[in-house]
């Protein structure tokens, strides 16, 4: 079997923050013959401007969406900010979307998981997340939910909950059953 490379979108920037700690998870739990990789290039992006979306489109933009071309089912891993989406994640999505109905990311597998200071393990933001990343173009995998309350992992990595880690290798395994 071919290895499958899933995409990992991290929708905050910090270094050390409880959802890219749930990414890393994951993609020390895939399977074998499974390759997450978490892209680095979020913050590099421009906002979304039609202008320069063009053949020309900056290099940034050009290597996410090579990443995404590649890329046979994407994780998203997602914070809650002011009970909504990040903006860097919004941006993406944006980008990824084009060109209209033909984006990189059209009818892959794509599941959206996070964890949040609040009490729901920000559920809002993922909400928001599968609703843009739907009308965006790839298939949204809606069963696949974990929302973690940043609270219970007491500090330590999510690795250190076995509950947390049993539940992303649960999701990371969802996911790359989707892929075709």
């Amino acid at each position: 079997m071919a290895d499958i490379k899933v995409l990992t979108l991290v929708g905050s920037l910090r270094a050390a923050s409880v959802n890219r700690q749930l990414a890393e998870l994951a993609a020390e739990a895939a399977p074998e013959g499974v390759t997450l990789t978490i892209y680095e290039g979020l913050g590099d992006l421009p906002f979304y401007n039609e202008d320069i979306d063009t053949e020309d489109a900056p290099a940034e933009v050009v290597a996410l969406r090579a990443a995404a071309a590649e890329a046979a089912a994407t994780l998203v891993v997602t914070p809650e900010y002011n009970a909504s989406i990040p903006g860097v994640l919004k941006n993406a999505i944006d980008w990824l979307s084009r060109p209209y109905g033909d984006g990189a990311l059209k009818d892959k597998p794509l599941a959206v998981i996070g964890a949040s200071f609040g009490q729901y393990g920000g559920v809002w933001a993922q909400d928001e997340t599968r609703k843009s990343f739907g009308v965006a173009g790839p298939r949204v995998v809606e069963s696949v939910k974990l929302s973690v309350p940043a609270k219970t992992l007491d500090g330590k990595h999510p690795r250190e909950n076995a509950e947390v880690a049993a539940a992303v290798r649960d999701v990371v395994e969802k996911l790359v059953a989707e892929v075709g």
